[in-house]
């Protein structure tokens, strides 16, 4: 049995202790101060204390936080001493999202649920997966006692879900020096169920909060005002054809082009018999990567206040996100390529890789031209009750980054 195989091997047998170790995570609410919770230093001190006992190199990078009641907001970096190769990291995030309407829930969503090969709790799956999955490629090198060919490192950083300014964005501002272009840098926060996508590019986001004012009048005399939601509506019919004349087409991504869509709504009259004065909805635009987002606003303000001028309403559009997306992780970048390989051993499949359109951390490595991908064995089940995730997905994971760390893929 070569080393590859006994590392696959012996990872089989963490799946006990993988249920343990998503139990106790799961225990921890590790909610940030804007989800109305104390932040995640509670869960980054459990798994502080497991990358202790592996006898690993620990690097704390505190964000500075009064909101919440011990003050900080935790960033925790591990690491097993190498080589003089390339540094392999793995980025996973302690906080989660609230648990939302309890009664949606099968069961208590901070105490773990097992049914089978089936795991269910807040957190199991965004982002418990990758930090045990990681750990435990991590407690099977140095169970063997193989030397990785660089330092193999775990990444646990807080506020992904509430923006990362305290989180990822604040360790590469504060210690810049830790990451360097040839590290081999994955972020287990994205994926599909069967292990073969490799995310490598991120669409911009612009998202558009719209509100037209008009004047309110009864419904029996609406030549006496100016109808704020048949304006709207107007808008929003024309929201898709915008999106089109932005033009391009990049093949990484499904679909290949720009998105725009009217979503959210607010409420407006409650009667049948009112014209309304006031309306506001929402457009979630997923720009491609080479459209400037400032052309895409200045498209939306001219077409729609075009449209307000013609009803004799006024419109205005305030941003309510506005990321300007990176240019991709080249497809052939030797993360993407290693991946790749570790992938096609453990899962017996060439994976595919592409573009998303919704954002994830990884956008902050690129944003310093730090090649990163994005992988898991993910069940889309992120953000909803009854979160769930596979205990065969945490140990297919973790033999993959194990490969990867060990320089075998």
């Amino acid at each position: 049995m070569d080393q590859g195989q006994a590392l696959l091997k012996h990872i089989e047998s963490y799946a006990p202790q993988m249920i343990e170790a998503q139990r106790e995570l799961v225990a921890i609410p590790a909610l940030g101060p804007t989800n109305g919770g104390q932040g995640e230093l509670a869960k980054t001190l459990l798994i502080q204390g497991w990358l202790e006992e592996l006898g690993l190199e620990l690097t704390r990078v505190d964000a500075t936080d009064q909101r919440v009641e011990s003050g900080i907001r935790p960033n925790l970096l591990a690491v097993l001493p190498g080589g003089k190769g390339p540094r392999a990291w793995v980025l996973g995030h302690t906080d989660v999202v609230p648990e939302g309407e309890r009664e949606l829930w099968s069961s208590d969503p901070w105490q773990l649920r097992v049914e089978g090969d089936l795991i269910y709790g807040r957190g199991v799956q965004d982002n418990h997966s990758a930090i045990v999955s990681s750990f435990f490629a991590l407690k099977a090198l140095k169970e063997l006692g193989v030397a990785p060919p660089g330092d193999a490192g775990l990444i646990a950083v807080a506020d992904e879900e509430t923006g990362s300014a305290l989180g990822l964005d604040y360790v590469l501002t504060q210690k810049p020096e830790l990451f360097a272009p040839d590290d081999l840098i994955m972020v287990p926060d994205a994926g599909e169920p069967d292990g073969l996508f490799i995310e490598v590019a991120e669409k911009s986001l612009l998202w558009l909060k719209v509100t037209v004012e008009g004047k309110q009048v009864h419904g029996s005399t609406p030549h006496k005002g100016v109808n704020a939601l048949y304006t709207a509506a107007r808008m929003m019919v024309a929201t898709r054809e915008l999106a089109t004349r932005l033009g391009g087409e990049d093949p990484l991504f499904d679909p290949m082009v720009t998105t725009c869509e009217p979503t959210r709504k607010e409420a407006g009259v409650s009667n049948i018999n009112t014209v309304p004065g006031r309306d506001v909805f929402y457009v979630d635009g997923r720009i491609l990567p080479g459209i400037p987002l400032e052309d895409a606003l200045a498209l939306f303000r001219e077409e729609f206040q075009a449209i307000a001028d013609q009803e004799g309403a006024t419109v205005s559009i305030e941003p309510a996100m506005y990321l300007q997306a990176p240019p991709a992780t080249d497809p052939r970048a030797p993360v993407v390529r290693a991946l790749s390989r570790a992938i096609a051993r453990v899962h017996g499949a060439e994976p595919q890789v592409g573009g998303v359109g919704g954002g994830t951390v990884a956008a902050f490595f690129r944003q310093r031209d730090l090649p990163v991908a994005v992988w898991s064995t993910c069940e889309h089940s992120v953000h909803q009750p009854d979160e769930y995730a596979r205990v065969s997905s945490l140990i297919a994971d973790a033999k993959v980054f194990a490969l990867i760390y060990a320089g075998l893929a």
